[in-house]
């Protein structure tokens, strides 16, 4: 029969909804905002490489075809924004123009800020025809928007450098015969800070954007990668897929299942944006590992993971061991007290969790609980 202690355990560890998640976010970052009673500043918002690859095609076609380059151009975005883009790189040759613009991703951490993107255009044969240049990737793997073979160019930025030939070909009377080349100078070695090597789209970065818009510090553009990985694994007919929290905790679960970087989705704080997205794309195994702090939130019912959104509940852990851990500094000092059982305890909880948001969409999962070494605390499933 279960202790008081653990009854009450099981009692508190219930789980955030989706919705909740977003509730307590608000509440976690409103709270914040009255502990340090500082004005909140307003982070600047960036372009993406999207936008930039717009704006340097209609510099490059109005060179082509009008035969100067203007200083700055205007575009429109997907929703109505009209950004001006000055222009940092201008060339010509016999039957091309080309014209680069430097990203500015605001105050959002990009891999690519400050990169310069270029296009350069040719008038061709068969409409609008786009090619990757240096720096930018290729797709070599089904799953992505874009086929294999292409250049990893994603659909929304082609949809709108194609608007733009429109529109220039239009002013100039020409046809909309378009040759679009895209690179981004030092492409290739960006792209390694990427997923995109293990998205199977090699030889450089690529070039996306749904809106033309970087959110700084968006968790919107994480997700989506994290999406693109599960859509890659189906399509690449794996069986077993992973998300782990970090670098550790990714490298002993792959060891531990010889999994191919294929099947490692980077899924950092997000277990929520996995989880959620397996639940409507199941594989039939999945491997949720991690740290003994963040498998402890999971368990505890948190979704995202990040310090600053959830914390461990001590008094629930406590509830789990006939240790006293309540007053424990971390949840790792709380197991290095009550032993690795209590490891063991939080990895089987986290698995009833996942099991729950998956709600049986997922045949097999297992949970991989590990110290700051890498040893395995505990194993589910």
């Amino acid at each position: 029969m279960a202790s008081r202690k653990q009854a009450a355990g099981q009692l508190r560890f219930g789980g955030l909804l989706y919705g909740e998640l977003v509730i307590a976010f608000g509440m976690w970052a409103i709270n914040n905002h009255r502990m340090t009673n500082t004005p909140t500043p307003k982070l600047r918002r960036g372009w993406t490489t999207g936008a930039c690859a717009t704006a340097a095609t209609k510099a490059a076609l109005i060179a082509l075809w009008g035969g100067q380059f203007p200083k700055a151009v205007q575009i429109t975005l997907p929703k109505g924004e009209t950004p001006e883009f000055a222009l940092a790189h201008s060339g010509t040759g016999p039957d091309w123009a080309e014209a680069g613009i430097t990203k500015d991703a605001g105050d959002d951490p990009d891999v690519t800020h400050g990169a310069l993107i270029v296009v350069r255009v040719a008038e061709g044969t068969q409409g609008v025809r786009f090619l990757a240049g240096a720096g930018i990737g290729t797709v070599t793997k089904a799953g992505l928007p874009i086929g294999v073979g292409e250049p990893a160019i994603n659909p929304v930025p082609r949809l709108m450098m194609t608007a733009i030939v429109d529109e220039i070909a239009e002013k100039f009377g020409k046809q909309r015969n378009v040759d679009i080349t895209v690179s981004i100078p030092g492409g290739e070695r960006i792209a390694l800070k990427t997923w995109n090597p293990r998205l199977g789209i090699v030889g450089g970065l690529s070039v996306l954007g749904t809106t033309g818009i970087v959110r700084p510090f968006s968790c919107a553009a994480w997700i989506a990668s994290i999406h693109r990985g599960v859509d890659v694994a189906r399509a690449e007919g794996l069986t077993h897929v992973a998300g782990c929290t970090g670098a550790t905790s990714e490298k002993v679960v792959q060891e531990l299942h010889g999994l191919p970087d294929s099947a490692m989705l980077d899924m950092g704080d997000f277990a929520g944006g996995l989880l959620k997205y397996l639940r409507r794309n199941p594989v039939p195994r999945l491997t949720i590992g991690g740290g003994i702090g963040k498998i402890t939130k999971l368990a505890q019912g948190a979704v995202d993971l990040h310090s600053g959104r959830s914390q461990v509940d001590f008094a629930a852990l406590d509830a789990l061991t006939e240790a006293d851990v309540r007053n424990a500094n971390t949840a790792l000092e709380a197991v290095d007290i009550a032993g690795n059982d209590l490891a063991q305890a939080v990895a089987e909880h986290a698995r009833e969790q996942v099991m729950e948001i998956l709600r049986g969409t997922v045949a097999q999962v297992d949970i991989v609980v590990i110290d700051r070494a890498g040893n395995i605390l505990g194993r589910a499933g």
